[in-house]
């Protein structure tokens, strides 16, 4: 199958303030698109491998973009335009199942978002914070995977990019601006839709 990149479901501006449209644009079109052709690349080539150390060789390439692919066509469905900027739903969790599933496990919705900024921000170099349904426990977790690693161990319910093209060319190194200003755009609709299909999920 050829991998393709898929359309944002909002414009590149969409989501300023808090995320600038030359950020997405670059992401979307560049990063995204980048993970996409090496990833097709690299199936391409395995297909043709004849031998098991040439499908050895190939594993990193295929990890790598095919985690980028995963991962960023989560992301950009993990966000939304800014209510509080008057343009969308994001920022806003309502009161329902993922917001009870929160405030089990994390007292409060401003802890779940202190704890996760804190967990993410102290990821060395490259990676994604998440949070992500346990399938053994079935309780919402914080864990964090390095460089372009899908979130395997658990299901993903919010996923948030910290490399350093998600958010340098505004924010500079500042991560923790850039991990609060992000809870203004969270698609927490899309992320408790998530949430049902993962705990009504036979594989639970």
């Amino acid at each position: 199958m050829t991998h393709t990149l898929p359309p944002l479901p909002y414009a590149y501006d969409a989501l300023e303030p808090y995320i600038s449209s030359q950020i997405m644009t670059l992401h979307h079109t560049k990063h995204h698109q980048t993970y996409v052709n090496a990833l097709n690349a690299a199936e391409a080539a395995y297909i043709k491998a004849s031998t098991p150390k040439e499908r050895i060789a190939l594993q990193a390439a295929l990890r790598f973009n095919g985690g980028g692919h995963i991962n960023h066509s989560l992301f950009w469905t993990n966000l939304a335009p800014s209510h509080t900027e008057g343009k969308g739903v994001g920022g806003v969790l309502r009161d329902g199942p993922l917001k009870d599933a929160i405030i089990s496990t994390f007292g409060s919705v401003e802890t779940l978002k202190t704890e996760f900024n804190t967990t993410t921000a102290a990821i060395q170099g490259s990676g994604w914070g998440w949070l992500g349904l346990n399938p053994s426990s079935k309780r919402l977790e914080i864990v964090t995977t390095t460089n372009q690693d899908p979130l395997l161990s658990h299901v993903p319910i919010i996923g948030v990019d910290i490399w350093e093209h998600a958010f340098y060319l505004q924010y500079l190194n500042v991560k923790a601006d850039y991990l609060k200003a992000i809870w203004n755009v969270i698609n927490f609709e899309e992320a408790e839709r998530r949430y049902l299909e993962a705990v009504g999920s036979s594989k639970l």
